[in-house]
């Protein structure tokens, strides 16, 4: 796998102040820019941007190997050892699981390690990973 640039995401949020705590105390991010109504933080390595607005929008579910995964969702691809580790640092820290930490697609080519969380606006993040990283784009 070679090394890809780092992205950008805005997305809509409720409470910034809110919404900084969850990315700087649950998940470990550092914050980078902001201003009155958007605030930047570094999401391992990537750039995310939390904008304020009045009212978000609800999310629909796919289902996926049994789970309900909500369709906008945004995350990361983490080191095994990494994603076993925040597991543990959200479980400890109280964060509910939208959907529990476990192996999807087990004994097959995309078998992964993940969970999801809501931020306090209700943007899902999927934290995964693959125990053999070259697996992520293979079908």
């Amino acid at each position: 796998m070679t090394a890809m640039p780092p992205f950008h995401l805005a997305f809509p949020v409720l409470d910034l102040e809110a919404t900084e705590r969850f990315f700087v105390e649950a998940l470990g991010c550092s914050v980078g820019r902001r201003d009155a109504r958007w605030i930047d933080f570094d999401f391992f390595g990537h750039q995310l941007s939390a904008h304020l607005v009045d009212a978000a929008s609800s999310t629909e579910h796919n289902e996926v190997d049994g789970d309900r995964v909500p369709v906008r969702h945004f995350g990361a691809v983490l080191p095994w050892e990494r994603w076993e580790a925040m597991a543990a640092r959200l479980r400890e820290a109280g964060v509910p699981f939208l959907i529990e930490p476990h192996v999807r697609f087990a004994g097959q080519v995309g078998e992964q390690g993940t969970l999801f969380v809501e931020d306090p606006s209700g943007n899902a993040i999927e934290l995964k990973s693959f125990k053999d990283p070259s697996k992520l784009f293979e079908s």
